[in-house]
């Protein structure tokens, strides 16, 4: 259909993995190292999570195509069975001969041990993958734990890979199965892709299907990450049906619009359920008709009162009633007294931060103010385009909680809190267990465990550009080279090449790889905005995040 249309050589968006259009984000990425830890010489129990749809079976995939050496694998994706089925399973999969006419866990568990010895005898390990753990009954999790308990004097013979949706974690949870979860030797929870990663899967297989240019723009990439979630399977099924939009209207480019249909035709009902911020427009418009409802109101009872005064003994309150609250004045005390309450207990709530909630453009005003105290903020909406001229950018991101401590700039963060919906809080600090948010009342202290409860993962942090490019790679020549050069000098990471080169050469990349390694950054051997951000840190005039260490 729009194959021709958008010169395509097959399908991009296709929900049939295909390792040739395999995207493997950094969290991918480390959901993978954490598998091929397991396969490793001291692996044990490794347990992957994640939600429908995130690529939790792609890394597997991506796991089983490393061709490991010395590894044989036994990957069980239908664990809905009993534990003898469960264990004749895994013989099977591993080629484990054993007698079937008398058949029994006992036997199958012999026959199983003995080739485990025999496999390591040979200086092999064995592996088992179990997709859909979250459908293990207990019994069945409990034979597997069993099971790990085969083992020479150094190591385990087996090896278990517990791949599941989240409530594999609550399973994990229960009492009687904490000695299994007590053997969990790495767990990885894998998150939907941020609006960056999502953009560049959108381009990565469009790249890899023949697009011979941009198709969607960058608004329809960000429509399409608020109404997907991050989630990979919902953007390819949205963008299939996008792109079929487009081709139907002989638009030549996916425009926000045409997503908003896509996804309206793809999860069947009104995408808004997908955007906290149109929930948040809802809310403030049945707000808005029962403001206009109580004047209405009001205004009744006015002209009442004005045609039917009240008789001069009404004055005086009825036993029981509640005299008219006179004075807004007896209201002010409390007021007054209310950062007086913050600082006394300084650990807020959800019912604290409704209370406290501000505008977007106050919030996004006492972010500049960190940056230029005298910076005034007319609309915080214009805000990311009104300060470029103090040659400061804007980072739309969505991250977890150490991406923030690694990027090391206060940050505007999105909450959608139980009562209002989508808010906005600045934070100050982070430590290992708490954050502090700059809020009305002052500076304020909230759990991590309720932070992360209510945040959607999105946040914008400002950061200064010294360079006009944002990126500094193979094609780049002359002064972003000199600049960068300068700037390793002054951080004193390590011997630089001299005189300084014309071009960013293999010895620089080598030098920005260690660079992003040190700093858990993505490691690509180029200067992007990541890299130029912790660049930023430390300078004079940059606002950092007070980052508080465990004691």
């Amino acid at each position: 259909m729009y194959l021709q249309f958008f010169q395509l050589r097959e399908l991009p968006f296709s929900i049939t993995p295909d390792p040739a259009y395999l995207y493997m984000s950094s969290r991918h990425q480390e959901a993978l190292g954490h598998l091929l830890y397991g396969t490793g010489q001291y692996g044990g129990f490794v347990q992957l999570t994640g939600e429908v749809g995130t690529g939790k079976t792609t890394i597997v995939r991506a796991l089983l195509d490393q061709k490991l050496q010395d590894v044989d694998v036994a990957y069980i994706h239908n664990p809905r069975l009993s534990e003898q089925e469960f264990v004749q399973t895994l013989c099977d999969e591993l080629g484990v001969p054993y007698a079937r006419e008398q058949l029994s866990l006992k036997t199958l568990i012999d026959a199983l041990n003995a080739h485990l010895l025999q496999a390591h005898a040979r200086g092999r390990r064995t592996v088992v993958i179990i997709d859909e753990a979250q459908n293990l009954q207990p019994a069945v999790l409990e034979q597997v734990r069993l099971l790990t308990n085969l083992e020479t004097a150094k190591e385990k013979l087996l090896r278990i890979m517990l791949v599941g949706q989240p409530e594999l974690s609550a399973l994990l949870a229960r009492a009687d199965l904490r000695q299994l979860a007590s053997r969990i030797s790495a767990r990885y929870h894998l998150t939907p892709l941020g609006a960056r990663e999502t953009a560049e899967y959108i381009e990565h297989r469009l790249r890899i299907a023949g697009a011979p240019g941009e198709i969607f723009t960058p608004a329809a990439m960000t429509a399409v990450r608020r109404y997907s979630g991050g989630i990979p399977r919902l953007i390819n099924i949205i963008c299939d049906r996008a792109l079929l939009g487009a081709y139907a209207q002989n638009a030549r480019r996916v425009s926000p619009a045409i997503v908003r249909n896509a996804a309206r035709e793809a999860v069947g009902h009104q995408p808004e359920v997908f955007d906290p911020q149109a929930r948040r427009r809802w809310r403030l418009i049945e707000v808005g008709w029962g403001g206009a409802l109580l004047i209405c109101i009001g205004l009744l009872v006015w002209s009442f009162t004005r045609q039917h005064p009240p008789q001069a003994t009404a004055a005086v309150p009825a036993a029981g009633v509640p005299a008219p609250a006179a004075a807004p004045a007896a209201a002010a005390p409390a007021a007054e007294a209310s950062p007086a309450a913050v600082k006394v207990d300084p650990v807020a709530d959800l019912d604290m931060l409704e209370k406290t909630s501000e505008p977007l453009a106050t919030v996004m005003g006492r972010l500049i103010q960190l940056w230029e105290p005298d910076f005034e903020v007319d609309d915080g909406r214009k805000l990311c385009s009104d300060i470029k001229k103090r040659k400061l950018e804007c980072l739309r991101d969505s991250g977890k909680w150490d991406d923030l401590r690694l990027l090391n700039h206060p940050a505007v963060l999105r909450l959608d809190l139980p009562k209002l919906g989508a808010q906005y809080f600045l934070v100050t600090a982070l430590g290992d267990k708490d954050a502090t948010l700059g809020t009305a009342l002052g500076p304020v202290r909230l759990a991590r465990e309720t932070l992360e409860s209510v945040w959607s993962g999105d946040y914008l942090l400002l950061w200064r550009r010294e360079l006009g490019e944002r990126r500094i790679d193979q094609k780049s020549r002359g002064a972003p080279i000199v600049w960068l050069w300068r700037r390793l000098a002054e951080l004193k990471l390590t011997r630089l090449p001299s005189p300084v080169p014309d071009r960013y050469t293999p010895e620089l990349a080598a030098i920005i790889r260690q660079f992003q390694i040190e700093h858990g950054m993505k490691v690509d051997g180029v200067v992007g905005t990541r890299t130029l951000i912790a660049f930023s840190s430390g300078q004079a005039n940059t606002p950092t995040l007070q980052v508080r260490e465990k004691p």
